[in-house]
């Protein structure tokens, strides 16, 4: 789940320290946990008796939804950190302005919360709140490296971390801010932008497999609708066997395509 905030007191930093959010895990509220096993466990119930035509096999169907939530979890996980990293490449764009036209690093940051609201006027924004949790430890006077390197700690994206070691360098040789920032939201700029151009190319591709993936069960519907006769032999014996292997083949194959369809860069 997101939080957003407003604006964060210096005095709430030391109690915000302890409940601070982890981008690596994700934690189910009950409604969408609730949702997820019901819906799954519809659909899982439909396919049983779609194929085998035995309520009480339906039921042991349904009861794989409750495998289901864990692959949610996932599922949002990695919405949100792929969000959070955008996020992170619309902040760096903003520090390099506000550096470049003579702002303190300080000032950098708050200036940063103050564009990424313009981005996000509900609030609903994770890197807000961190950037707001910077400037209140700015207040503090806790070093702006320490909230960043925390930050990357909890995070564990490669980009906050890449950043935020390279920034405490800086920041401990005197090298030059201004460049480091520019030539950080560059990199990072293009990376995602080559993510995007990915996502753009296999979308597609995507969109048929998942209609390949729908077939089967689709033909298999038909064929039941307009020759119940002629399917009558895959509801006992030798038919549930096969019936059995082909849901087995097609799970294979989902499993195998989402694996192709993931693209690092």
């Amino acid at each position: 789940m997101k939080t957003g905030i407003s604006v964060v007191r210096p005095e709430q930093a030391s109690r915000q320290v302890t409940s601070l959010p982890v981008y690596t895990v994700y934690t189910l509220s009950t409604i969408q946990k609730s949702m997820c096993v019901i819906l799954s466990g519809v659909l899982f119930a439909i396919i049983g008796y779609l194929f085998y035509h035995q309520w009480i096999i339906s039921l042991l169907c349904a009861a794989g939804a409750l495998a289901m939530p864990r692959y949610f979890r996932q599922f949002l996980l990695q919405r949100r950190r792929s969000v959070l990293s955008i996020q992170f490449k619309q902040a760096l764009y903003s520090l390099s302005s506000s550096l470049s036209a003579g702002r303190s690093v300080e000032n950098a940051f708050r200036e940063a919360v103050e564009d990424l609201r313009l981005l996000s006027p509900d609030g609903d924004h994770d890197l807000i709140f961190e950037f707001g949790i910077i400037t209140a430890c700015l207040e503090i006077g806790q070093p702006v490296e320490d909230a960043l390197q925390d930050l990357a700690r909890r995070a564990q994206i490669e980009d906050i971390t890449n950043f935020s070691d390279v920034f405490a360098a800086c920041k401990r040789t005197g090298g030059d801010l201004v460049e480091v920032v520019r030539r950080a939201s560059n990199v990072i700029g293009e990376k995602l932008e080559i993510q995007q151009e990915i996502s753009v190319m296999i979308a597609q591709k995507r969109f048929e497999s998942r209609v390949m993936f729908a077939a089967p069960f689709l033909f298999v519907l038909f064929m039941t609708m307009t020759a119940g006769d002629y399917m009558m032999p895959l509801y006992s014996g030798t038919g549930m066997i096969l019936s059995t292997f082909c849901l087995l083949v097609l799970g294979g194959c989902l499993v195998w395509i989402n694996s192709i369809m993931k693209i690092e860069v």
